[in-house]
């Protein structure tokens, strides 16, 4: 969906949108977050940097959620995929190019580990039941996906999703698919898009519910 379009959708709810509390509006996400269980699979930490690349639907609310995690020093919106090398806004919008719209995250795994970075994914950052899709933004651009950037994550991501999967945790089948590929960053006006425009309707509909569910379901994570 291009911002064209994003903006033209969320005038007609922004509305509503905005007379409702952020949890009401988005009340999937606080209803998930208090059934996704830990992971029982928790890689050790060696360095005080790492790195993890997610995608789950515009980029622009995964990075604001990140951005307030605890651990998490930088978040960085871009494209993930095997073709990401030279990716643009305008060429992944079109859903031919391979890519999904992902975010970098680096961070300390001595205050935050990557399988509550995962967690923090299943349960607030997005829908992982959703195919190629997320919300109003369809195609799959806007896929669920995690690109492991070590085998040691690749193994707590697959362990973690068939844990889930096992538990029912989801009414429907995880649709989060684990994927290799490049990482490069979108262009300068995507970046921190959320903090610089909070009442953008988009970002108020779709994403600061998210945040709120972040600060609600995981404080001892949360950093205001």
């Amino acid at each position: 969906m291009t911002n064209q379009v994003k903006l033209a959708v969320s005038v007609i709810a922004a509305a509503a949108a905005i007379g409702l509390p952020l949890t009401v509006s988005w009340s999937r996400q606080a209803e998930a977050a208090a059934n996704v269980p830990p992971a029982s699979m928790v890689a050790p930490a060696g360095s005080h940097r790492e790195v993890a690349v997610l995608a789950g639907g515009c980029f622009w609310g995964i990075e604001g959620v990140y951005e307030h995690v605890k651990g998490v020093s930088d978040v960085t919106s871009g494209f993930a995929g095997m073709q990401a090398r030279g990716a643009t806004y305008d060429k992944v919008s079109t859903g031919t190019t391979g890519n999904a719209e992902a975010v970098r995250i680096v961070f300390d795994p001595h205050q935050v580990s990557y399988s509550e970075l995962l967690r923090i994914f299943f349960a607030v950052a997005h829908d992982p039941t959703e195919v190629d899709r997320q919300g109003p933004d369809v195609g799959t651009q806007y896929r669920s996906a995690i690109f492991p950037q070590s085998p040691a994550q690749a193994k707590v991501a697959r362990a973690y999703i068939a844990q889930l999967q096992k538990a029912h945790v989801f009414k429907r089948p995880i649709a989060t698919r684990i994927e290799s590929g490049g990482f490069v960053a979108a262009e300068a006006y995507h970046q921190d898009f959320m903090r610089k425009n909070p009442n953008y309707p988009y970002i108020v509909f779709n994403d600061r519910p998210k945040v709120a569910a972040l600060k609600q379901q995981f404080p001892n994570y949360w950093r205001g």
